[in-house]
């Protein structure tokens, strides 16, 4: 039985750290990338099956970085995890006080990375008719003070997984809100806030949405929860 191959963006922390250490624990194949490389050594190191996993650290926003990962992938690719993000400037400043450039670099990451990666690995995904997963945000859709980069960045992520969705239907494109989780980016944004739920808690409901292959769409993480069912 052949092996399946995922590609974790932002994996060397928070939710796509969790994400890939269950997949590895699956047997699944990884390829990993992060912005930190001892980070990301340290984080493939502590996972179930290293041998089974490409780390290549870098910056999702640098094209020759995106190059590298999708050459890495082969020619079949199961899973893309677009979980790579970047928040902005801490304090989060008001609209009126957002630089431009930093607005720049907010898409950059958030937007334009993850759909120049899916381009890049569109054949594999086609080849295993595989799923795309891309993070977004309750910020997408909520009108939060300080958000207003962050959240307009993943709100267009969000479009961009629709119509890709509409134009490639023999994919499973989803757009996923996690929830508030305890990560470092939410810890940048909001110092104060505790008893934050762990990443962990939210890989169930992704793996659900790559098991059951549900349809396409925008989720919630909460969705899932047996509150939700009943």
């Amino acid at each position: 039985m052949d092996i399946p191959t995922a590609l974790v963006t932002g994996a060397s922390r928070g939710l796509g750290r969790a994400l890939a250490a269950t997949l590895a624990a699956r047997g699944w194949r990884l390829v990993v990338d992060g912005r930190d490389a001892d980070r990301l050594a340290a984080a493939v190191a502590a996972l179930p099956h290293p041998e089974l996993v490409t780390a290549l650290p870098g910056d999702v926003a640098d094209p020759a970085h995106r190059s590298a990962l999708a050459a890495a992938v082969g020619a079949r690719l199961e899973l893309l995890v677009n979980n790579a993000s970047d928040l902005g400037p801490t304090p989060l400043p008001a609209l009126a006080d957002l630089p431009p450039a930093a607005l720049e670099r907010v898409l950059a990451v958030n937007t334009v990375a993850p759909l120049a990666l899916t381009q890049l690995v569109l054949p594999a995904l086609e080849a295993a008719a595989g799923s795309v997963v891309n993070i977004s945000s309750d910020a997408a859709v909520e009108a939060y003070e300080g958000w207003g980069g962050y959240g307009a960045s993943k709100a267009a992520l969000d479009q961009l997984s629709a119509v890709l969705a509409v134009e490639h239907p023999h994919l499973h494109v989803h757009a996923v809100d996690p929830g508030d989780m305890d990560t470092d980016m939410h810890r940048a944004a909001d110092p104060a806030a505790t008893g934050l739920p762990a990443p962990e808690s939210v890989v169930p409901a992704l793996l659900r949405l790559v098991d059951e292959r549900l349809p396409s769409a925008r989720w919630r993480a909460e969705d899932f929860s047996p509150a939700a069912a009943r």
